[in-house]
């Protein structure tokens, strides 16, 4: 018996259905994106970006960390090209998550 295949949630970033930001707002995924991720895939721990000002220590500062040290690498491994563009979507991400 063949196991069931979710239908892939399409990345749009315009009209009613958006699950990502445009690249000028931001980039990465809105909150109804990562809630229909967590609807198709059960048990995921997906989240927004941290955007606001979290204590030091705590979990929400840790993601950022560690998101912020992650998408670095994904910059210095992107093209002269994407990693000089003030409005690239990695930039603009970083920039959202305040990295």
């Amino acid at each position: 018996m063949a196991a069931k295949r979710q239908k892939a949630i399409p990345k749009t970033t315009r009209g009613k259905g958006a699950n990502y930001r445009p690249t000028k707002s931001g980039a990465g995924m809105t909150a109804k994106g990562v809630a229909a991720h967590r609807r198709a895939n059960p048990g995921s721990k997906l989240q927004t970006a941290v955007t606001g000002n979290p204590k030091k220590g705590s979990k929400d500062a840790k993601r950022r960390k560690s998101y912020c040290a992650r998408s670095a690498g994904q910059l210095k491994r992107s093209s002269a090209k994407t990693r000089n563009d003030p409005n690239s979507r990695i930039r603009q991400a970083r920039r959202r998550w305040k990295c």
